[in-house]
């Protein structure tokens, strides 16, 4: 069990000197803090990263295999990337970048695509299906990979605007966890980058050029509540500049004898 960051589990930056220093060093140690403070990664760990292609999941993967060959124990990691049989896809970029990487894959072909158009309201966030066939099929192929374990690229800011969604929509205090067993208990999903903030995600992957597959179903709208939420965040940032950290602090430093959550309430009574 990691308790500690091993003074030789972050890397130093290797960009050249013409180039703006490399994102790597301070992703790596948010994302390795992370990972000790929340115990998501132990010995003989079996890892499925779920690699969308785009730049949340290409950060995860990279940074999770170069953090696997200086870790003080051994744990395996396999990408596994779902064609969705998206019109105009081509999986070919990644293909080529996870072969060159060396890092073990599995590219796996559903139409979720047409189920995702088919079965969404008009109007309504096309996010919700998808994230879910997608989730019930990583599932089912992290059983036949023999994984315990599946990691998500989701970010500090998905957090945050789930946060905001969930109290605004739903009626609900309810973010994103680092880590959390499934329901039949068979897969524990972390997520080591919930502490990372998107905007230096953004610049390592600009400044790594990872090839980015764009989305048809997500990535087609616009005007959605999530857009909405990040909105509000980047305006609150314009006054709050720290705003996004200071909230991340709020989730993990929680009162609950001040809410109103009357079971909280029995529980703290006890």
């Amino acid at each position: 069990m990691l308790e500690t960051v091993p003074s030789d589990f972050i890397w130093p930056a290797t960009a050249p000197d013409s180039q703006p220093a490399s994102r790597i060093p301070d992703l790596s140690r948010t994302m390795v803090k992370t990972i000790c403070e929340y115990n998501l990664i132990k010995e003989n760990d079996r890892i499925l990263v779920a690699v969308s292609g785009g730049k949340d999941s290409y950060t995860l993967l990279d940074l999770l295999w170069r953090a696997r060959k200086k870790a003080p124990f051994k744990f395996d990691l396999i990408a596994v990337h779902l064609d969705q049989q998206q019109p105009g896809y081509s999986g070919e970029p990644l293909r080529n970048w996870l072969e060159q990487s060396t890092i073990p894959y599995k590219i796996v072909s559903e139409d979720t695509y047409s189920i995702v158009i088919d079965k969404t309201k008009a109007g309504a966030a096309y996010c919700t299906m998808c994230s879910r066939l997608r989730r019930g099929i990583l599932y089912g192929w992290a059983e036949r990979l023999g994984c315990n374990k599946i990691a998500l690229g989701h970010h500090r800011d998905d957090s945050l605007e789930t946060l905001l969604l969930n109290l605004f929509y739903s009626g609900k205090m309810q973010a994103m966890p680092a880590m959390y067993t499934t329901d039949d208990n068979k897969f524990q999903v972390i997520r080591p980058l919930i502490e990372c903030a998107e905007r230096d995600i953004i610049a390592h992957s600009a400044q790594e050029k990872y090839p980015i597959l764009p989305c048809n179903l997500c990535g087609s709208q616009s005007g959605l509540k999530r857009e909405a939420m990040k909105d509000l965040l980047s305006d609150l940032e314009k006054k709050i500049p720290h705003v996004r950290s200071v909230m991340l602090h709020a989730l993990k430093n929680i009162k609950t004898s001040h809410l109103l959550d009357k079971k909280l309430l029995a529980k703290d009574d006890n």
